[in-house]
């Protein structure tokens, strides 16, 4: 990971309202890294980040926000395979433990595609605070990738 991240952002409808107050408060930290997020959370982010230059007179900054299709649609089958290609550093992912969705085994998967590739994943907002506020966010970070040689040339 170099010093400028590529932070996915995610959530479900329900979570929306919270991961929106999650970007307000850290908004100053988030436009300094590249941002990529599903569907409708990528416009309600870009319209936070917006509205925090101007409320702050912050002379609007450039910043790289990548919009992917909405979860259900496919974002999060997206976002799965960027992080297969190495090009997600970490997910802050608020998803809605109480609902049941159309799209939970996408869900899974995305979560799983994470766990396999070692990418940070922030499921709360306590546990996305302190990764953004990690001294790691300021420096490059390597972390260990599991090899998977032997699973890859099992016998089957």
């Amino acid at each position: 990971m170099e010093k400028i991240k590529t932070i996915a952002l995610v959530a479900h409808d329900n979570r929306k309202p919270d991961l929106g107050e999650w970007v307000e408060f850290n908004y100053r930290t988030l436009v300094r890294h590249k941002l990529v997020c599903t569907g409708t959370t990528g416009r309600l982010v870009e319209e936070i980040i917006s509205q925090k230059f101007e409320r702050d007179h912050i002379k609007k900054e450039a910043f790289e926000i990548t919009k992917l299709k909405s979860g259900p649609l496919g974002g999060d089958q997206q976002l799965g395979g960027m992080i297969a290609e190495g090009r997600i550093d970490f997910v802050i992912f608020f998803w809605d433990p109480m609902e049941p969705h159309p799209h939970d085994v996408d869900v899974k998967a995305l979560l799983r595609i994470a766990v396999v590739y070692n990418i940070p994943i922030a499921c709360n907002r306590s546990t996305a605070d302190f990764m953004i506020s990690s001294h790691l966010m300021k420096e490059e970070y390597h972390p260990v990738i599991k090899d998977y040689t032997e699973y890859i040339h099992r016998k089957i």
